[in-house]
């Protein structure tokens, strides 16, 4: 692909997923659309074995976004970054077509382990604001992590995963849309445990009173009884 046609589909993701965008020219300003023009120049140096110009580039490039990228990472069509400050992607990082990451994400490794040490996200992938996905594993397609999740496993397609660490909340088969892009409205297995919790709580206090209830009708019959036979 050409740098014009490049630069095309770049601008199309980014007015496709922001609503804050109002015209082109403020595409040009996103720290997530230099970034990854700075990452595909850099991306292509690291191929060729050129790994201190690809790094210099991408330092270079994390110093006046916020966003780092290593260049070694693979990442696929459609990939794009809101507002982006603090987002990191590891050397071993795989991304898939159209997957969306906010800001404050981490695509990290666990150690210094060699090899592939970092995440593989596929296809129409959204990471949350936050969210630190640490590790060689994989999040399946349309998966949705939640906003502050720490996931050190592998998450199944069409599934989304909250809390730390990151639990599974099953979502079915059905597809994900790739403009799903709702941070706010998933699931809370911990609020959902508190308020069965609190259910069981009160049903179980209902319970107490009637017994109470019960007893002292029993109390007073008995009284009663032992009042006649006097």
């Amino acid at each position: 692909m050409n740098l014009i046609a490049y630069i095309k589909e770049e601008l199309q993701v980014i007015k496709e997923r922001d609503p804050a965008i109002k015209n082109n020219m403020e595409i040009f300003l996103y720290p997530s659309f230099k970034a990854m023009l700075k990452y595909r120049l850099a991306h292509q140096l690291y191929l060729k074995k050129h790994y201190f110009l690809a790094r210099w580039i991408s330092q270079r490039t994390a110093r006046k976004t916020g966003i780092e990228i290593h260049p070694g990472a693979v990442i696929g069509k459609g990939f794009f970054i809101d507002h982006g400050i603090g987002v990191i992607i590891g050397e071993t990082t795989v991304i898939g077509n159209n997957v969306t990451l906010y800001q404050g994400v981490t695509l990290g490794g666990t150690g210094k382990e060699k090899g592939k040490r970092h995440p593989t996200l596929e296809d129409n992938v959204m990471v949350s604001a936050g969210a630190k996905i640490l590790g060689s594993f994989t999040i399946g397609k349309n998966a949705k992590i939640g906003a502050g999740s720490v996931v050190l496993e592998e998450v199944p397609p069409n599934c989304t995963v909250v809390g730390v660490p990151g639990r599974i909340v099953r979502m079915g088969n059905q597809k994900i849309p790739r403009m799903d892009l709702d941070q706010i409205h998933l699931p809370d297995p911990v609020l959902n445990d508190i308020r069965e919790l609190q259910n069981r709580n009160i049903q179980l206090q209902q319970e107490l009173k009637e017994m109470e209830k019960d007893m002292r009708c029993r109390q007073h019959k008995k009284q009663e009884g032992k009042d006649e036979s006097i």
